[in-house]
């Protein structure tokens, strides 16, 4: 299926990824906090409205 150097590449590109994907997240991490607070809200809002018109769409069937 795949050639020793195809595994070996992949196996490298996602250690690699992870690793950087890790440190970028951490670099990140102060200001994500400060950025986004306050987010949680708007997505509890967006689940209630489409809980909500499932609601009515099973009631007014």
């Amino acid at each position: 299926m795949f050639s020793t150097g195809q595994a070996i590449f992949a196996l490298l590109f996602i250690i690699g990824f992870t690793i950087a994907v890790v440190l970028m997240y951490r670099k990140d991490s102060g200001w994500l906090k400060k950025e986004y607070k306050g987010v949680q809200w708007i997505l509890l809002a967006f689940v209630s409205f489409v809980i909500i018109l499932f609601f009515l769409k099973y009631i007014l069937r």
